[in-house]
């Protein structure tokens, strides 16, 4: 038990000097400033050629938004998440020490080019994202959940991160065990994590752009916001194009949908105007008993 009270303990103090160091020592590879920079990049082409012209530079939940940021990408770690994920991972291994297991690699990548472990790492990670956001969708008490990402009514490059901090944990809990399989030789993959960021910025962003033939591998604007669409054709009473980073998985399997274009659709979803507009209770929400009247 002591072992896990020092990781715990490690965990909290550990952060905090990583995210004072990396605000205050900046290198090639902090994430803090590459959210910035992102962030800043994405919101000046909203400014500069916005799709939707009527809407305001600084939309509707704007600010709100701003703050899911923060605390999705930094504080939310600093509150407890990096201390419970570090427990967990110790306990998986003790788990596998039981039967003699000292890991669960099945497949060793680390001979492999650098670029070619990214790649790979990158289309295994989103796959996997890609299921799991179906199943946030498809599951009435993961949509609870999710609801709160889908009550943004203006898009803009910040939506990407107003989701409930449980969607962390769902997401990394399923994807620790098959990306553990596989045995990674380098360390640098914030790249995958910075890339993915970029474009999850631009699906959200107030861009009309969907990359042309590469739009049927990437997400992109014009076909992210059909997922965000209020209204859901009867044949897609779950939802449609739920790639994050890719949308190949949507056409594969089936779920893609861009019947027209979708630059004057309602957002949200139905009920959406009794959710609660605020952080706290927008966080709140899901654990809740008596729940306002909102629905898929």
């Amino acid at each position: 038990m002591k072992k896990y009270i020092d990781i715990i303990q490690n965990s909290f103090t550990g952060y905090f000097n990583y995210l004072v160091n990396e605000i205050t020592h900046p290198t090639w590879n902090s994430y803090f400033y590459w959210l910035i920079g992102l962030s800043l990049l994405v919101w000046s082409l909203e400014i500069l050629i916005p799709w939707r012209k009527d809407q305001k530079v600084f939309r509707k939940g704007f600010w709100l938004d701003s703050f899911y940021i923060l605390f999705n990408f930094f504080l939310f770690s600093l509150i407890g998440y990096n201390a419970l994920s570090n427990v967990g991972v110790e306990l998986f291994n003790d788990f596998l020490g039981l039967f003699g297991i000292e890991n669960i690699v099945a497949i060793e990548l680390g001979n492999l080019p650098a670029w070619s472990q990214l790649v790979i790492m990158f289309v295994i990670a989103d796959f996997i994202q890609w299921n799991v956001h179906r199943q946030l969708h498809r599951r009435p008490w993961l949509w609870e959940f999710h609801k709160i990402h889908h009550s943004v009514k203006e898009m803009g490059f910040a939506a990407q991160f107003r989701f409930h901090f449980m969607e962390t944990i769902i997401y990394k809990t399923v994807q620790y065990v098959p990306l553990a399989m596989i045995g990674f030789g380098i360390k640098e993959f914030f790249v995958v994590h910075m890339f993915a960021v970029f474009i999850g910025h631009l699906n959200h962003a107030n861009l009309g752009w969907n990359y042309g033939p590469l739009g049927y591998i990437f997400n992109n604007p014009k076909m992210h916001i059909w997922h965000h669409s209020r209204e859901l054709p009867v044949e897609r009473p779950y939802g449609m194009n739920f790639g994050l980073s890719l949308s190949i998985w949507d056409y594969l399997f089936g779920t893609a949908y861009i019947p027209k274009s979708g630059k004057k659709i309602e957002l949200g979803f139905s009920g959406d105007e009794n959710f609660p507009k605020d952080f706290g209770h927008q966080t709140l929400f899901p654990f809740q008993r008596n729940k306002v009247n909102t629905k898929h």
